[in-house]
This record gives structure tokens, sequence and C-alpha cells, in this order.
């Protein structure tokens, strides 16, 4: 899956005023992206705030994302929940031609058991028409994919080929790494961990943050994987006070801050999400500011 290598980015759903779903505002970032350098494009994730939308909704975003594309860099569509049967309907019942993966995140609330998330997964991957990316982030679902299940899974089902790490560990992360599979892919799914992960051995990232200032975040994850690690980390260290702002007041308050300081989208969320706060814009604001002067 040499498509997922490098900079992937979690898109937002843009909404207008009223909160509809902004297509105009979604083809902006879209066009923002390719031309910033990401590599592939993910959509209805967690930061695309998927829970909140309705199937109709869910549908428009993927047909201006593919609009949008027009082929130009893969996409990855976010399937995912805590009723397995339902997630199998999704991924049996929708067009997803134009999508290199689905990335599915482990059931959150219900708290499965590892042998109950190795089953869920085994059934979802069986169910789908396309390769399944997992997605492990404790901190959103309440329990923590271990390593054994995740390599048990890379190892006994072809159709998983990747994981989106999100744990925050890079023992963990590292653990993954030394008993997978050679092709088996380990995409950091936080900011913070994305150049240590691919500095590990790791495929790249799937970035909040790379969304806002895609140059410099693709510019980071290429030198880290080229192994030019002082170059990697001066970038690093400069975006290191964004991806902290950017998930102080909840994601994806902060990233969609973003985008309004840059006339791309609004910053409205959905409850019961909240905007931003103005003393948070203001610093998201000002970083950028002091950001583009030096990185411009």
């Amino acid at each position: 899956m040499e498509q997922l290598m490098g900079t992937g980015v979690a898109l937002v759903t843009p909404f207008k005023d009223d909160l509809t779903v902004d297509t105009s505002a979604l083809e902006r970032i879209v066009e923002h992206n390719i031309q910033g350098g990401v590599d592939y494009l993910v959509i209805l994730g967690t930061t695309g705030e998927s829970v909140t939308l309705s199937k109709a909704e869910k549908q428009l975003v993927m047909d201006v994302a593919i609009r949008a594309n027009a082929g130009r860099l893969p996409l990855v569509l976010g399937v995912g929940g805590n009723n397995t049967a339902a997630v199998i309907e999704d991924l049996t019942t929708l067009d997803l031609s134009e999508f290199t993966a689905i990335l599915s995140v482990s059931p959150a609330y219900n708290k499965p058991t590892q042998e109950g998330i190795y089953q869920h997964f085994r059934a979802i991957a069986n169910a789908s028409p396309k390769p399944i990316v997992l997605y492990n982030v404790p901190a959103r679902t309440g329990s923590n994919m271990l390593p054994e299940t995740t390599v048990r899974l890379a190892h006994d089902i072809p159709n998983i080929v990747a994981i989106k790490e999100a744990c925050g560990d890079m023992i963990q992360i590292d653990k993954i790494m030394k008993e997978k599979p050679e092709d088996f892919l380990v995409i950091s799914g936080d900011d913070f961990t994305a150049l240590p992960t691919v500095l590990a051995g790791g495929a790249g990232v799937i970035s909040v943050l790379g969304q806002g200032l895609p140059a410099a975040f693709s510019k980071m994850i290429a030198l880290g994987s080229n192994g030019n690690t002082d170059e990697a980390y001066e970038i690093h260290h400069a975006l290191l006070p964004a991806m902290q702002l950017i998930f102080e007041e909840g994601n994806p308050a902060g990233i969609k801050t973003v985008f309004e300081t840059f006339g791309l989208c609004s910053a409205g969320v959905r409850l019961p999400l909240m905007e931003a706060t103005p003393g948070l814009k203001k610093r998201i604001a000002d970083f950028l500011k002091s950001f583009n002067r030096v990185h411009a």
C-alpha cells in the first residue's frame, strides 16, 4: 500500500453559519492540501465530525471530495463504529470505487475485550471490498487495542494493511513495528508522534495540523523518511506550539480556527463540540502570523 506512505491528512467537514455542510469550503480545503503537497486525503474521520453528520451529509462530503480531488490523490474513507453489523452494512452498500482504503476505528464506548476487538475487525475486513486501516485511539474510544491484537490481525487477515496508531506511546508503537509483517504499515495518528514514528520505521502520519500547514508538515515527514533527522526536527520543533494549540479546546475546533484565519472556512462546529474561544483564536492567529513570516 505505497499510496498510504507519507503525509495523509484527516480533513475537517466545514460548515456554513447555519451549520449546514459548506461544499465550496470543502473544495477549497481539498485544493489547499493538494497544492501543499500532501500524499493522500482522509475524509469522514474524527476530525470530519462524522458522528454528527447524517447519511445524506456523509454522502455529500464523499461526492464533493471526490469531485474536488479529481483523481489527483488517493482517498481514504472513514467507516467505523461500535456496531459491527452496521459497519458491515455501510461497507457493503456504499460506492467505494473511488477510495483506496477504509479507515476504521476500534469500537468506542462498549469497551470490548481484545478478542472482541479482533473479531470485530476480522468481520469487517472479510466483508470490505477495500483494504482496511485499523485506527487505535484510546483517549477517545475508552479502550486500547494492544500491540498483540494489532499484530495478530496484521498476520491473520490480508485485507488489513495498516494501523493509524494514536496511543501516544512510542513503546507500544515500537512493539508493533518489531512484530508486524514486513508489508504492514504503521502510521502515526498523533501529530506529536509523527516524526518519531517515521524515524522508527513507520510509514508516515494521518495528521490534523498537516491539513492547515500542508507544505511544512509534508516536508517534515519527507525529510524524516529520508533520514534527514536534524532538518526534520527543526520543522517539528517549529510546529510544536501549533500541535498543542489546536488540541487545547478539542478537535476540530482548533484546526477550524486555522482555516478561519486563512479565510478557507468558518470555525463553526456542531454540538456537543464548541467553537474555539476568542482567546485561543488569537493565540492561533498570532502563531500562524509568526510561523508564516519565517517559513513562508
